[in-house]
């Protein structure tokens, strides 16, 4: 089996990873993200997936190398990424409160020995509950989501958040696309099953 290597630091990736049951490595990839509000959210997340993957391709010359970003778009129309934050994500989630929004999750593999590469897209929206000023502080506290677009773990306390859900695949909303990414992973001839 080829090398496959997750060009991520995202503990919420990994485990995302993980469930597929195949041997990986992680590495943090060498690419700075940067959120531009001229661009559409489709080709910003293809285009961060790329480079993250890409960032990575002369350490490892003959591996799989899997790339994955996310943002969102506000109720506003602007595109978003993780608060960093406790009072930022405060302020995102007292913005999302009571609103349907729209997440953008790129995914790409790279096969760094032959160049060859794949990158798709999955959409994913949620809507959120109202919430008061001191539901939203308690959840920031509880579960800190500084790190995650939205400022929500859907798979943790964040669930309670929701009004409503939608989308072909949930795990795109944690970060990396599963149902989008075994495809990929099969293209390049690694059989998940």
């Amino acid at each position: 089996m080829r090398n496959i290597i997750l060009a991520s630091t995202s503990p919420y990736r990994l485990q995302l990873l993980r469930q597929l049951g195949i041997q990986f490595q992680v590495a943090a990839p060498q690419y700075k993200e940067v959120i531009d509000q001229e661009i559409a959210p489709e080709l910003q997340v293809k285009h961060l997936s790329y480079h993250k993957a890409r960032s990575l391709e002369e350490r490892y010359p003959d591996a799989l190398i899997i790339g994955s970003d996310q943002v969102f778009v506000n109720a506003r129309g602007q595109v978003m990424g993780k608060p960093g934050s406790f009072d930022m994500a405060v302020e995102q989630l007292r913005d999302m409160a009571g609103r349907r929004h729209v997440f953008y999750t790129g995914v790409s593999v790279l096969d760094s020995a032959s160049g060859e590469t794949s990158t798709e897209v999955v959409t994913y929206s949620v809507t959120l509950k109202a919430l008061s000023e001191e539901q939203i502080r308690n959840y920031v506290r509880r579960e800190n989501p500084i790190d995650c677009a939205g400022s929500f773990k859907v798979e943790g306390l964040g669930i309670a958040l929701m009004e409503r859900m939608e989308g072909e695949d949930y795990t795109s909303l944690i970060g990396l696309p599963l149902i989008k990414l075994t495809g990929i992973l099969e293209q390049f001839g690694v059989e998940i099953l």
